[in-house]
């Protein structure tokens, strides 16, 4: 599987031209990709990166990936990001690893968002992972009622025994919608709820997806 997230990751790198500020996403696939770009940065190639979390800023200030922000920063011509699930419409589900608050952030932005993932993460519909729901500490018990009003099984995000607190300082709940016919809706219907910061479905957002199988790459777009 390692070897397919190489090869995805290299194929992103082959898109990405001199002068561009790239979004950095976040996820083991990506962090293949800033491998890739890093040697590409050392064969004199000119970009700057703008990192979705704190881990893939630490992975590409130690590969010498060189990065900004948004107050030196009003464009980001490309976003390379990966996910937990892609379907047919290539909508996505996202968070796993609890940054999708700023990947979403970094995505939207995007003139072009490339999502790379081994074939693992295609799939006929969302919903069989878990959707994470990143939600305001205060008061997060009453969001997840609210949530479970809903349709979904919420359970609050733990990580060595404490609770999870993403790089925004808040909670994430996993909840279990079983199979997502309609994201769009769903992710709207939870954004309206009073607690709730951000969703993990990007809907409607996603330009290009490549995939890596069995050491071949399918583009969807």
């Amino acid at each position: 599987m390692n070897s397919d997230k190489k090869v995805a990751g290299k194929e992103a790198v082959s898109l990405i031209k001199n002068g561009m500020t790239i979004g950095l996403g976040s996820g083991s696939t990506v962090n293949w990709m800033l491998k890739s770009l890093s040697k590409r940065v050392k064969e004199g190639l000119d970009i700057k990166g703008i990192p979705s979390s704190q881990k893939t800023e630490r992975l590409a200030i130690e590969l010498g990936v060189p990065l900004t922000d948004f107050s030196n920063a009003d464009k980001i011509d490309i976003a390379v990001d990966g996910a937990d699930e892609v379907d047919s419409g290539l909508n996505l589900l996202k968070g796993g690893g609890g940054s999708l608050v700023r990947e979403k952030i970094i995505d939207a932005m995007a003139k072009e968002l490339v999502v790379i993932v081994d074939q693992s993460k295609v799939v006929s519909h969302l919903g069989e992972f878990s959707l994470p729901v990143e939600v305001i500490p205060f008061g997060w018990e009453v969001t997840s009622w609210n949530i479970a009003d809903l349709g979904g099984v919420p359970s609050l995000r733990k990580k060595d025994g404490s609770v999870f607190v993403s790089d925004n300082g808040n909670y994430i709940l996993d909840c279990k919608f079983g199979k997502i016919d309609q994201p769009k809706n769903l992710h709207e219907q939870l954004k309206l709820m009073v607690g709730v910061v951000e969703t993990g479905l990007f809907v409607e957002m996603t330009d290009k997806v490549i995939v890596a199988r069995n050491g071949g790459i399918e583009i969807l777009s």
